[in-house]
């Protein structure tokens, strides 16, 4: 038994800091006072700390360090766990760290709650059996036992659980579509393919946590009577692909995919496919395509994929974090589901809190909780006390809210008043030092680079709104170019062909909502004035 365990945090930022070295160093250091067999470390995911270099807990003491270097080894080696003294010059104290069980066990760090992020930073991802000692697969257990599938599907219906994916589209109404088609094969696909700038929350998810999404999928794929599923994985992500990969081979071995599951007679499978990067390729439709090996193009709907998907059978497309928190529901019920949250949108969101934030890095939060509470108390406000220009919610497609709405719950029923949504899972802050032109300007950079080039109005209209943007920002802009623009994004709005074309003009609109004078002062006076004349 070990007095101590280190927790390091191992994922691509980390890694890309000396995480790996600084792990050797402490093995070597720990070998070197006597200590292997007191103090045992351990690779984990996201801590959910960035920008702050190699991170490390060590528990039970609850200590978290930043910026770790491997010179700081020995000090930490000597002082903490020879002699129980913190190293105070590299404690990390930004964050309140003492868990604390409420509402039947649901885990709260501050103001976050913890569901999806309950084992991040607290298991090894790559030990299947650290997932099971935190009920991993209990949930699969008891429902391949003692439950029928539509028991299963029931309880996720009865919760209320909104698909995670930016649609927040009933998940249980979603599983439904599939679970009455009469065919002789469905799937279960994961949607990983993370390609919202921003956006990174599902990486982490992947990475901290693979075995709760592989459980979540067979769960679905109980529900609805699947029997085979893929996990796409965008193609960057080398680290969620490894673990995933190799997380797969553990359930197989350890009986809990494969044939005859927990002998219940249900049997599901797994495999994983990677995406080659494209943006569309996030649109499930497209996504099929892709795994079918065609181009990335979405398709005509409907039929919709829940009728006819992959292959032309019933398809169940779920994001990462939707089908990662399905266990946690099945396991403690609808009604604890329903407890979290607002009663227009229960349950929690996981969000990357990037930007001119002081203390960026993933968070869980309940809905409702206020912008305010995210910013200024999780993140502990903008760097040199400016002030807050704007806040981007749900990816690089995600509405506009400013100071005026820093008490506004975050919910669906209260977004969708003010034109917003809580999206793919980016929550990007801005502050006053930045021109928001400029902003839009790169934002339409990308759709522009990212339109697949089916429909002519993503096509050609994000082009089209680029130019005017490029004119507005080198000052050439002219009176009713504005307009134009308007025009132009309520069109695509409503005529494009997907997701795309038709979201990307909403935060070119929110920040005309709201910052229209900044727009029009790049029109020069006298090209204005002449025109009024």
């Amino acid at each position: 038994m070990h007095r101590l365990h280190i927790l390091i945090s191992m994922d691509p930022h980390t890694l890309a800091q000396g995480a790996r070295s600084v792990k050797e160093a402490l093995m070597k250091n720990i070998s070197l006072a006597n200590l292997t067999n007191e103090v045992k470390v351990v690779e984990t995911g996201s801590l959910g700390i960035y920008n702050k270099g190699v991170v490390m807990v060590i528990f039970p003491d609850n200590v978290y360090y930043a910026g770790v270097k491997v010179e700081d080894v020995p000090e930490i080696v000597s002082e903490h766990l020879v002699k129980g003294r913190t190293v105070d010059r590299l404690k990390f104290t930004e964050i309140p760290v003492k868990e604390i069980a409420v509402e039947e066990k649901t885990p709260r760090i501050g103001k976050q709650m913890r569901i999806v992020l309950k084992n991040a930073g607290i298991i090894d991802p790559e030990s299947i059996d650290e997932y099971i000692a935190h009920d991993g697969y209990e949930a699969l257990g008891n429902a391949l036992t003692h439950s029928k599938p539509e028991e299963v599907l029931n309880v996720v219906t009865e919760s209320g659980m909104q698909g995670r994916g930016g649609a927040f589209f009933p998940t249980g109404v979603k599983w439904g579509f599939t679970a009455r088609e009469d065919a002789d094969e469905k799937y279960i696909i994961c949607n990983a393919d993370e390609g919202e700038p921003g956006t990174f929350k599902d990486r982490l998810i992947l990475e901290g946590d693979p075995h709760a999404v592989i459980e979540g999928m067979t769960l679905a794929g109980y529900a609805v009577g699947a029997t085979r599923g893929f996990i796409y994985i965008r193609g960057e992500y080398h680290m969620s692909i490894e673990r995933v990969k190799r997380a797969i081979e553990q359930a197989r071995q350890s009986g809990l995919l494969g044939e005859n599951i927990f002998g219940s007679g249900y049997s599901f499978d797994l495999e994983v496919r990677e995406g080659a990067g494209a943006y569309i390729c996030g649109e499930e439709t497209a996504l099929i395509e892709s795994i079918e090996g065609k181009r990335g193009e979405p398709r005509d709907k409907p039929p919709f994929p829940g009728s006819v998907g992959l292959w032309g059978k019933p398809t169940i497309v779920n994001n990462v974090e939707t089908l990662a928190t399905v266990p946690q529901i099945v396991l403690k019920g609808s009604d604890w589901y329903k407890s979290l949250g607002t009663e227009s949108t229960p349950g929690t969101k996981v969000f990357t809190l990037v930007g001119n934030i002081n203390n960026p890095g993933l968070i869980e939060v309940p809905l409702g909780i206020t912008l305010r509470e995210i910013i200024y108390d999780i993140g502990h406000g903008i760097p040199g006390g400016k002030e807050l220009l704007l806040a981007q919610l749900g990816g690089t497609t995600g509405g506009i809210l400013t100071s005026e709405h820093l008490d506004l719950p975050l919910d669906l029923e209260n977004l969708r008043q003010v034109g917003a949504g809580l999206g793919s899972g980016a929550l990007l802050v801005v502050d006053k030092s930045h021109n928001v032109v400029e902003l839009v300007k790169n934002f339409v950079e990308f759709f522009n680079h990212e339109s697949c080039g089916k429909c002519t109005l993503c096509r050609e209209g994000t082009g089209r709104l680029l130019e005017l943007l490029d004119k507005l920002g080198s000052g050439n802009g002219q009176p009713g170019d504005i307009e134009l623009i308007e025009k132009l994004a309520d069109t695509m709005m409503t005529g494009a062909f997907c997701g795309l074309g038709q979201a990307a003009p909403i935060p070119i609109l929110g920040c005309l909502k709201y910052f229209r004078d900044e727009f029009q002062k790049m029109i020069p006076k006298e090209t204005a004035d002449a025109a009024v004349a």
